[in-house]
This record gives C-alpha cells, sequence and structure tokens, in this order.
C-alpha cells in the first residue's frame, strides 16, 4: 500500500504539471519569431489544426489566480486588444498559401466572457475569413458566471460556441473571501441554465482545492453542488501558489494554506464524490460522464494534454494568438510576448508578436510522448515505443527498466513489455513522469505543488 505521508515527505514538494515537454521555463529568448516563420512553413492544407486565443483582461482580479490577466474597469482597452487580435490572426494567416480548416477552438484568459457581443462578432468574422469553420468545429471558452448577461449569450451564440468551462473554486463565502472570488452556487445555477439554453453541447465546471481555509468539509458541501449542476466534464485542480510569479498570490494568507497532506485528502475526497455520481475519473485532474467524448477518449487510449489540460484534440498544431498565448507544433512550442502592450505594438508594426520558442530535438519528441502517455494512460508499451520510433526506442526502454528496478515505494513497476504506474500511486505519477525529464536539473525553476 502506498503512504502518502512517506511519499510527501520523501520527494519534491514541487514537479511540472507537464501539460508540455519541454515545460514552459525552457522556452527561449529571440527564437519565437524565426521559429514560428518555419513552422508555419511546415503546414498542410489536409490536416486541422487548433487555435488558442488568450483574453488577458478581467473585471476582478481573483487572488489564487495563476494566468497571465490584469484588472481592468474599463472596456475600451478591450476593444483594443480585440483590434489587435483580429489583425494578428490576418498576419499569421497571410503567411500560408491555403485556409487551413479548424477542429479546436478555444479562448481562454482572463475572462474572455467579459467581451461585448460586438467584439464577439468582430472576431467571429475575422476566424471565418481566415479559418474554414465547419460543424465539426469544437469552440470553447472559459466563462466567469458574474460576467455574463443577456448581451454576453447573443455573442456567444454569435461566436458558435458548443463547450463552455464555468469557474467555480470554492462555494464557501468564507474561502471566497479568502481568494476574493465571491460567486454564489444560484448564480452559477443562473448562468448554467442559461448556457444550456443557447443548445450547447458540453459544460465544463473547474473546482479547486488546496485553497486558503479550505477544509475536507467544505469541500465536500462544495463537490456535493458541483455534482447537482451535473455538467460533462469536471476539472479539479490544485491551487498553484506561486506568489513569487504572480504577485497578487501575496494577497493570500499562507497560514490560511492546507498541508500537503491536507490537500490530498481533499483531493481524493472530490473524486471519490464525483465517481460516486458516476463520473469517470481521467487522468490525475479531470471527470467526465462515461458518455462524453473525454472519457471515450480515455477509454480508447486516445487521450492527449495540452496546455488546457486533457483533451480529444489530436491536431499536430496549436496556434496561440493573443498575448502570453502558447503554441504547439510538430517541431516545437512557441510563446508570444507577455506583457499586453508590447505585444499590441508589435502586431501594429506588422511583426509576429512570438518571443520564446523551443525546437524539439528527437530526444525532446520521444520523452515528451512518454510524459504524455503517463499522464493520461499511466504507462506506456514498449512494443508501441519501438513501432513509433524504431531503434531509438532502446535507451528510453532501458532507463525505464532501471527507473522500475530501483522502485522502492511502490509508485511504478514493469508487467509484459510494459511500464505503468499502479492505480493507488496515480496521484504521484507527476513524480513519475519527472524522472524522464531530462531539463529538471539544467534550470532554476520553481514549480507548482506536487498534488
Amino acid at each position: 500500500m502506498i503512504d502518502p505521508t512517506h511519499i510527501l515527505s520523501k520527494y519534491p514538494a514541487s514537479v511540472p504539471r507537464y501539460t508540455s515537454y519541454p515545460t514552459a521555463p525552457h522556452f527561449q529568448v529571440g527564437l519565437g519569431e524565426p521559429l514560428m516563420e518555419q513552422l508555419l512553413d511546415g503546414l498542410t492544407p489536409e490536416k486541422r489544426i487548433s487555435v488558442y486565443i488568450h483574453i488577458p483582461f478581467c473585471d476582478r482580479l481573483c487572488w489564487f489566480c495563476g494566468c497571465n490577466t490584469k484588472h481592468t474597469k474599463k472596456y475600451a482597452p478591450i476593444t483594443d486588444y480585440v483590434t489587435a487580435l483580429i489583425e494578428e490572426i490576418f498576419l499569421v494567416t497571410s503567411k500560408l498559401t491555403f485556409k487551413p480548416t479548424l477542429d479546436h477552438l478555444h479562448f481562454g484568459g482572463g475572462s474572455p466572457s467579459l467581451l461585448s457581443a460586438s467584439d464577439f462578432t468582430r472576431l467571429r468574422g475575422a476566424l471565418a475569413c481566415a479559418f474554414e469553420i465547419d460543424a465539426e468545429t469544437e469552440i470553447g471558452i472559459e466563462v466567469d458566471p458574474s460576467d455574463v448577461t443577456g448581451e454576453t449569450l447573443v455573442g456567444l451564440q454569435v461566436l458558435g460556441l458548443t463547450r463552455a468551462s464555468i469557474g467555480v473554486q470554492d462555494f464557501d463565502p468564507a474561502v471566497q473571501k479568502a481568494i476574493n472570488r465571491p460567486q454564489t452556487f444560484d448564480q452559477t445555477s443562473q448562468v448554467v441554465g442559461a448556457l444550456r439554453a443557447t443548445g450547447i453541447r458540453s459544460l465544463n465546471i473547474d473546482a479547486l482545492y488546496g485553497l486558503p481555509l479550505q477544509t475536507l468539509a467544505k469541500v465536500k458541501r462544495t463537490m456535493k453542488k458541483v455534482v447537482k449542476l451535473r455538467p460533462e466534464r469536471i476539472a479539479l485542480f490544485g491551487y498553484a501558489h506561486v506568489p513569487w510569479l504572480k504577485k497578487h498570490q501575496q494577497m493570500i494568507n499562507e497560514a490560511d494554506l492546507p498541508s500537503m497532506l491536507d490537500r490530498f485528502a481533499q483531493a481524493e475526497l472530490a473524486a471519490q464524490i464525483f465517481q460516486a455520481a458516476g463520473y469517470q475519473k481521467i487522468g490525475i485532474d479531470h471527470f467526465a460522464l462515461p458518455s462524453d467524448p473525454l472519457a471515450q477518449a480515455a477509454r480508447a487510449g486516445t487521450l492527449h494534454r495540452n496546455f488546457q489540460g486533457y483533451t480529444t484534440d489530436r491536431c499536430d498544431t496549436l496556434l496561440g494568438l493573443g498575448g502570453s498565448s502558447i503554441g504547439q507544433f510538430g517541431g516545437g512550442y512557441i510563446q508570444n510576448i507577455v506583457p499586453t502592450g508590447q505585444y499590441q505594438d508589435a502586431i501594429r508594426r506588422g511583426e509576429l508578436a512570438a518571443l520564446k520558442g523551443v525546437a524539439l530535438t528527437r530526444d525532446d519528441i520521444i520523452r515528451g510522448h512518454i510524459i504524455e502517455r503517463l499522464m493520461c494512460d499511466f504507462g506506456f508499451s514498449f512494443d508501441q515505443l519501438r513501432t513509433q520510433f524504431g531503434e531509438d526506442a532502446a535507451p528510453y526502454i532501458e532507463q525505464a527498466h532501471s527507473i522500475a528496478s530501483a522502485e522502492e515505494d511502490g509508485l511504478c513497476a514493469l508487467k509484459e513489455e510494459r511500464f505503468y504506474v499502479p492505480d493507488e500511486a496515480r496521484p504521484f505519477v507527476r513524480l513519475v513522469a519527472a524522472r524522464f525529464d531530462a531539463y529538471l536539473t539544467q534550470a532554476n525553476a520553481r514549480y507548482s505543488a506536487a498534488i
């Protein structure tokens, strides 16, 4: 049996979340624009692509937030930003000789739901000009219930929304006050109903554990209410306390934060509540109704992981648009300029906003595949590795044998030409994935809590 107390005291308190490999701290400044040009040249019309659009504005600043965003009380800066986004859409696609077909389109933030109906209309028009949008295109957006008005719903319908993701975090008033996120269950329920009425295909709810003043009793009450809303998917994230990166998190009293062992207990309790309500656990932190495509992909072994978390998106290309957005190509990763003003200035000059990047080596690609399969399937097959990478797979299989042979705590094992993480060790899979990370000791990067 796995002893959580022993594991949490023995191993590093923080490791990457592995939504990419290499992880973002290893992206190189100055490589973004030339790499972007090179990778755009490699796109072909027969393959669908995905697009992520970042809206770095909020009309309230939640202290727990780890996103690249800024607080604004005026709408004019948002209108200017949307204008720059539209210019970037045409700037990037002007470098292509064909009109790509969109598979997934996702709006994140910040709070993209604060956009006006007219700006949603402008964006939809630009996207339709630059990309083919068909009946198979999934269009998703992150929603703050406090933003949603009748005008918002009109704008989302114009956008063609098919999936919405609502931030809940926690419904307890004391926890909400500690993170500056007031939001009642009734308000959330009303927004869920309004979104359902627009005809969206699927709803996701984001909930958090590890927040200040959270207890098992509070987690239980919140997660029971989440289940009552009956979303198709639930994302259960551990609060990432990184005040050295996000200065507003200094508003949170660290003495109010749960211990690592408490975080583990909260995550386990929430998972039990969701599974008892009929949700299938997906990877380390997602849950879905068995009929949902995410659950189907998990059962079929076709689940993937990117900067939005677990996904059914199989596209080789994820094009990132907007300040700080990260794109993913078969040959590398690219991140746009982070400061909003600098991003807009670059676009106005007719320059690509790509700043950082990393070109993937053969070693990166193989290790990235192994880490993704561990994060999605909790294991990988040696035969499949040989089929995909040929003779190049041999040293990685040897490393897997070495890791499993040296394992003392039951976190991983070998069985029938497969390296795997046992069921009881799955909450600690990031610790196992980190053993295949060749970059982990090469930079002074700091990461979020391992649980």
